[in-house]
């Protein structure tokens, strides 16, 4: 039996790594997950910031964003993972739950919950996959069938 992991096994690893490294708050794992080539520029959408582009400035963000987060989980599901030779995309509902400034030391703020769907691109690099972009929007709206859907099971007009 063989041990060795599918490409789509491989990238569903390194698109958790992204999510671990924020909540563990470490800007040296998120360095190492970025595409780092000078021919090819990464690019970072976070649910209501402008589009980032290049590593710099990728990084500097999510240094930011760990630097003022108390606390922070990733619940993912949803996820989806294509690979097209060495590019690899991945879809996911992120659950995110995080904690807001503490009115007491030593004690966590209010917890917050919030649905963002992301796209993460990938290329592999080597024998690793890096993470090339990734575009998170905000889920204003849930999807009520009762209200979407007729009488009768079709979309309503």
């Amino acid at each position: 039996m063989s041990t060795a992991r599918t490409d789509s096994e491989q990238v569903e690893l390194a698109n958790t790594a992204l999510y671990e490294a924020v909540e563990r708050g470490d800007t040296v794992a998120m360095g190492r997950l970025w595409l780092d080539d000078p021919d090819t520029a990464v690019s970072c959408v976070h649910p209501g910031w402008p589009v980032l582009r290049g590593r710099s400035e990728v990084l500097r963000s999510y240094a930011l964003i760990m630097a003022s987060t108390d606390y922070i989980q990733f619940f993912l599901t949803d996820v989806e993972v294509s690979v097209a030779g060495d590019t690899a995309l991945v879809t996911c509902t992120e659950n995110i739950l995080s904690g807001g400034p503490a009115e007491e030391e030593g004690e966590l703020g209010p917890l917050v919950g919030q649905l963002v769907v992301a796209t993460n691109a990938f290329r592999r690099v080597g024998d690793e996959w890096k993470v090339w972009c990734h575009h998170g929007s905000p889920v204003l709206a849930g999807r009520d069938e009762d209200e979407e859907d007729g009488e009768d099971g079709e979309p309503a007009a």
